[in-house]
C-alpha cells in the first residue's frame, strides 16, 4: 500500500471532491463516519463517557461530526474545542453549528485554566491537531496534550496523533498525543512506520474513505508497505515437472568454534524456504553439528575452529554468508579474497558486515543488488550515526545508490530497499527479538535468491514470511519462549498462507 506525503493526500482531496462532485463538508462526514462506526464497534457495551478534543482546523471538524453522531446514538460525550486560533476553517464551522442544533454545546478550551478533569476511565479522542501541521505545537495547546497524555486513558487519535508532523522529523521534546490507537485515513503514513515515533504510535488502522483511487495509483510513491496482495503477486508457484536442481544451490558460509548453531540455522531456513539444494561452509569442529543436526544439508569444511580459506568446492547459485562467522584477520583476509574471486550473488549478515564496516573498501567488490541484512548498531557501522529516522532513510538510500545493493534493516516494520523504493514491512512482532532470527532470516533470503526470485523480491518476501511465521506461531507460543528455531517450525504455514489465493 503506498504511503502518501501531506501535499499528496492533499492533492488526493481536491481529486475527490472534483471526480467525484462531492464538497468537502460531504468529505469530512464520510471519514468521520468510518471513524465513528470504529469507535461503536469497539466500544458498543461500554458506559464510559467520551471525552472529545477537537481543534479548529479540518482533523477538528471530524471530532465535531464524530461527536454529533455518538450523541445521536446515546453515548455519554463532552465535546471540547481548543480554540488555539480565531481562524476556523470553513468545514469545522459547520460541523460546529450542526454540533449546536443537535443541542450539544462544545466547551471552549482557551487557557489552562480551562483545561478539564479528566476520569480513569474516560475515552478520549484527540481530534486537535491534522496532517496539515507546519510547525510544532506551543502554547496551552502543548500544555493540554501534556495534560490529555497524563491523564494515561486510552486515547484514539483521528488521522494521527496531535502534534505529530507526517514527512519529517519532530523536536525531541515536542508535545505529541501517545494515542493508544490511531485512525488513520485512506493511506498509512510514514511517521507511523519509524521508531523515533514509537511512543506516539502504539496500534493504528486505515480506514477506507473513498478518496479518488486514480489519482492515488498515479502518485509514484517513494514508500510503500507491504501487503499480501503484492506478496502473491511476487511468489513463484512450483511447475509439476520441475526438480531440485530447478531451485538452484544456496552456500551457507559462517560458524565459528562457540558459534556453529548461527550458520545451522541459516543453512536449515535456506533448505525450508526451498532451495534445491543447500550446502554449509563451516570450520571442521562445526562437521558433525551440522550432519547430525540438519541431515539434508551438505557440508564442507575449512580450518578446525574458524574460516580462514574460502576453498569451497560446489558451485553455488547465491551465496549467504556471515551467520556466527567471526571476525579475526585469518577470517578477514579469507573474507576479502572471496569477495575478490565471486561472482554470483551475496547475501550478507553479521559478522560479514562487521567485516565490510571495519574495511569499507571491500563494499566496491560486491556485485550489484548484494543484500544486506544490518540490525541497526550493524547499520550504523556501516553508514555512521544518523540524527533521526528521516535522516536515517536519506542515507539508506544514498548507500545503496553508491554501491548498488539492496538493505534490508531489521527491526519492527523491517525496511526493505534498494535506493528507489522503501518497502516497509506488515508482518512480525516482538517474539523475533530472539538470538538467531537474524540468522533464519538470511537464510531465507537465500534460499529465495538460489530459486531464481530477483534480489529485491526474495529480500521483500523473505521478510514478510519471516514475520508472518512469528505471527501465526504466536497463535499457540508466547513471546517469551518463541525462539528462532520456531520461526522454521511455522515457516511452512506461512508459505502456505502465501500461496493460497
Amino acid at each position: 500500500m503506498k504511503i502518501l506525503s501531506s501535499q499528496d493526500i492533499y492533492n488526493a482531496d481536491r481529486a475527490t471532491l472534483k471526480n467525484q462532485k462531492i464538497t468537502s463538508v460531504e468529505l469530512m462526514e464520510r471519514a468521520a463516519i468510518k471513524c465513528f462506526e470504529w469507535i461503536i464497534n469497539k466500544f458498543q457495551y461500554s458506559s464510559s463517557k467520551i471525552i472529545i478534543f477537537c481543534g479548529v482546523g479540518n482533523n477538528g471538524g471530524d471530532g465535531l461530526v464524530i461527536a454529533r453522531h455518538l450523541i445521536e446514538n446515546g453515548y455519554k460525550v463532552i465535546c471540547y474545542v481548543v480554540n488555539f486560533s480565531n481562524n476556523w476553517s470553513e468545514e469545522f464551522d459547520i460541523n460546529y453549528n450542526r454540533l449546536l442544533k443537535s443541542g450539544e454545546s462544545p466547551k471552549l478550551i482557551q487557557q489552562s485554566a480551562d483545561f478539564p478533569e479528566i476520569g480513569k476511565d474516560a475515552i478520549v479522542v484527540d481530534a486537535i491537531f491534522g496532517i496539515g501541521l507546519k510547525r510544532a505545537v506551543e502554547g496551552f495547546a502543548a500544555k493540554l496534550i501534556l495534560h490529555i497524555n497524563k491523564s494515561k486513558n486510552y486515547i484514539i487519535a483521528i488521522d494521527i496523533p496531535s502534534g505529530l508532523f507526517v514527512d519529517r522529523a519532530n523536536l525531541k521534546k515536542a508535545a505529541i498525543i501517545e494515542a493508544s490507537h490511531t485512525l488513520t485515513f485512506q493511506q498509512p503514513k510514514l511517521a507511523f512506520l519509524l521508531p523515533d515515533n514509537q511512543k506516539y504510535i502504539t496500534t493504528w488502522e486505515v480506514l477506507n474513505i473513498g478518496l479518488d483511487s486514480e489519482y492515488i495509483n498515479s502518485v509514484s510513491g517513494l514508500y510503500s508497505t507491504i501487503e499480501k496482495d503484492y506478496i502473491q503477486s511476487i511468489y513463484k508457484r512450483r511447475t509439476k515437472f520441475s526438480h531440485k536442481g530447478s531451485y538452484g544451490r544456496a552456500l551457507m558460509i559462517g560458524g565459528s568454534f562457540g558459534k556453529i548453531g548461527a550458520i545451522a540455522l541459516a543453512s536449515k531456513a535456506a533448505l525450508k524456504s526451498g532451495s534445491g539444494l543447500v550446502t554449509a561452509y563451516v570450520p571442521k569442529s562445526g562437521y558433525q553439528i551440522l550432519q547430525v543436526s540438519i541431515p539434508e544439508v551438505m557440508v564442507e569444511v575449512d580450518a578446525e575452529k574458524e574460516l580462514h580459506f574460502f576453498n569451497y568446492k560446489t558451485k553455488p547459485t547465491v551465496i549467504g554468508i556471515g551467520p556466527g562467522m567471526g571476525t579475526s584477520e585469518k577470517t578477514l583476509r579469507g573474507f576479502t579474497k572471496l569477495l575478490e574471486e565471486n561472482t554470483v550473488p551475496l547475501v550478507l549478515d553479521a559478522d560479514a558486515l562487521n567485516l565490510l564496516a571495519r574495511t569499507k573498501k571491500l563494499l566496491k567488490w560486491l556485485p550489484k543488488n548484494s543484500v544486506l541484512t544490518p540490525h541497526p548498531k550493524e547499520l550504523e557501522r556501516l553508514i555512521g550515526v544518523w540524527e533521526n529516522d528521516y535522516e536515517k532513510l536519506e542515507r539508506l538510500k544514498k548507500f545503496c545508490s553508491d554501491y548498488t545493493i539492496i538493505l534490508v534493516l531489521k527491526g519492527a516494520n523491517t525496511v526493505i530497499t534498494d535506493g528507489e523504493r522503501f518497502y516497509f514491512n506488515t508482518t512480525g512482532n516482538p517474539a523475533l527479538a530472539t538470538p538467531g532470527s537474524g540468522d533464519v532470516l538470511t537464510g531465507i533470503i537465500t534460499g529465495l535468491l538460489a530459486q531464481h526470485y530477483r534480489p529485491i523480491d526474495a529480500a521483500i518476501l523473505g521478510v514478510y514470511l519471516h514475520g508472518l511465521s512469528a505471527d501465526i506461531g504466536l497463535k499457540t507460543e508466547s513471546i517469551e519462549s518463541f525462539t528462532a528455531s520456531n520461526i522454521l517450525k511455522y515457516l511452512g504455514s506461512a508459505f502456505k498462507s502465501v500461496s493460497i489465493s
